[in-house]
Parts: C-alpha cells; structure tokens; sequence
C-alpha cells in the first residue's frame, strides 16, 4: 500500500481570543509559524489541538481556516474527525473530503467502555463515509484503554485504512503491528522517544511539539535514516528536555506560550486547561533561548 503520507506532520494547536472563542486570526498565525518548519504537512484536529474542548461546529470551522491558508502548507493535511458521536464525525470526514484535504484519521470512540466489535463497528463506518485514506489511532493514555493488537489487524483490513498513528510507549506492540502488516504506514505520536521508533522503522511522526520544534524533529528523522545516531541522539536530548519543561507547565499551555515567546500572537489553552506554573514563561524562555535550541527555531 502507498505511504505517500509518510514523514513528519505537526499535530497543530488551535487559537482561541482572549475570552476562549474560536479565532481565525491566532488559528493563522500559528499556521504562520509551523508551515516554516520543513514538515511533510498538518494533522488538525486532534488532542492537540484541544478537539476535546471544540464543539463539532468549531472543529469544522477551524478545517476551513485551515484551507483557507493551504497556500502557506506544503504537503499533506490530515483531518482528525473523532468524536463521541458517529454522526458528527461523519460529518467532519465529508467536510474534510470536499475541502480536498488528504486523509482522515479519528480516535476510538471512548465516552463508555465500548467492547471491540463496537469500536470496530465505529471505524466500519467513519472509513466508508468518505474515499479518503484513514489513519486509526492508538492512544491509551488518552482513552485510557489499549485497542488489543488482533483489534487493530481486524481496522487494518478495512477499505481506505492505509495506517496508523501510535501513541503509545508499547514499543515492542508497534515493532509486532509491523511485522503482520508492513504494508501499513505507521506515525509514532510520542515525541520524546520518536528516534526508538524510528529504529523500529516508522514510517513518520505526527507530535505536539513539532509545532515549536518541527524543524529539530525533520532533522532527527532524517539523521535515523541516515544511520547517524549520534545526531539523532542529540536532537532527541533536546526534544526531552523540551517536553520535561511542558510536564511541568502543562504541555498544551506550555506550546502555546512558548510561540508567544517566539512573538507569535496564539493565545492561551482554552479552559479549564492552565498553566500549571508561576514561573512557565521563565522556564520556556531560557529553554528557547539556549543557543543549541535557536539553531532550530524559525
């Protein structure tokens, strides 16, 4: 199966104005931002940018922002269209397909304790609603249940599914997804260990702090497939301290300020979400400013 989606894709954040509303305006200028960074396109959408938080209504204004600036992207835009309702997501995945975007992907569903046929019965019919390819999604930490690895090789035989995003520390149940499907194409989500998987051989990475690092993560790919690990561990260093940093302040808040840092007007994280720290822009500043960290900054 193609892997025409492969490579490195910024998971974006989402702008809101100062009273917690949806903003074209901020939305653009973290486009602004992160269309500088040399990755291989966007994934919208998603937890990153806050869709827990997003109406569908919202999640469908912020997709026609999006291609409002598809001048500014190169490569590839994923739409992220899960939601706990099948029908909204439905109509997220028409929407993203008539805006022309290139690929849908979506979260299990996981408001309940859905068994596996529900769950599969869910993607059944989100990967039929539309002719675009579809990437599933394994992230446990977030639905607070790993799909079992024969759910997933049952997703995988479904029309249009040409891949997965693993978020996942479940390094050896990547490397075995792999070794019954090669075909697939397969995202690593965990940013602070990508340089792991992609020894293991993923296909690309789809993370958070791409949108302030994406330029550093472009480079760590590249070194890996280079064989150069020196570089590759180096660049992952960085990458982990960053996200050391965020822990502590929250790490969607945390992005956000540190493009306000950066003299990027995106606002702040939609509540009750907050910085966690008094003291976060101090943190972020002296990360951001270390002369090892401004060689990757647009």
């Amino acid at each position: 199966m193609s892997t025409l989606l492969n490579g490195m894709y910024a998971a974006l954040l989402t702008g809101f104005d100062d009273a917690g509303n949806f903003c074209p305006t901020r939305q653009g200028n973290i486009i602004d931002y992160v269309a500088k960074q040399g990755l291989q396109g966007l994934y919208i959408g998603g937890s990153s940018g806050e869709s827990g938080l997003m109406s569908t209504e919202e999640l469908a204004e912020k997709q026609s922002v999006v291609h409002h600036h598809r001048q500014k992207i190169s490569g590839n835009i994923i739409a992220h269209v899960g939601q706990p309702n099948l029908a909204e997501s439905i109509k997220l995945a028409k929407q993203a397909e008539q805006l022309g975007f290139e690929a849908l992907s979506a979260l299990p569903p996981h408001s309940y304790p859905f068994s596996d046929n529900e769950i599969f019965n869910y993607y059944q019919e989100l990967t039929s609603a539309t002719n675009l390819p579809f990437i599933v999604y394994e992230i446990p930490f977030r639905t607070n249940r790993p799909l079992p690895t024969a759910l997933l090789l049952r997703l995988f035989d479904l029309p249009n599914v040409q891949g997965i995003k693993f978020t996942s520390n479940d390094l050896y149940k990547f490397s075995e997804l792999k070794r019954h499907r090669s075909d697939m194409t397969y995202f690593f989500g965990t940013d602070e260990i990508f340089i792991a998987a992609a020894a293991l051989g993923c296909d690309g990475g789809i993370g958070t702090t791409y949108n302030v690092l994406g330029k550093l993560y472009v480079a760590a790919n590249q070194a890996m497939k280079k064989q150069d690990l020196s570089t590759a561990r180096a660049l992952q260093e960085i990458s982990q301290e960053y996200v050391e940093i965020l822990l502590q302040t929250g790490v969607i808040p945390g992005s956000k300020l540190s493009l306000e840092i950066l003299g990027y007007d995106v606002g702040i994280a939609r509540k009750p979400m907050t910085l966690k720290l008094e003291n976060s822009e101090a943190l972020l500043s002296a990360f951001l400013n270390r002369d090892d960290v401004k060689k990757w900054i647009s």
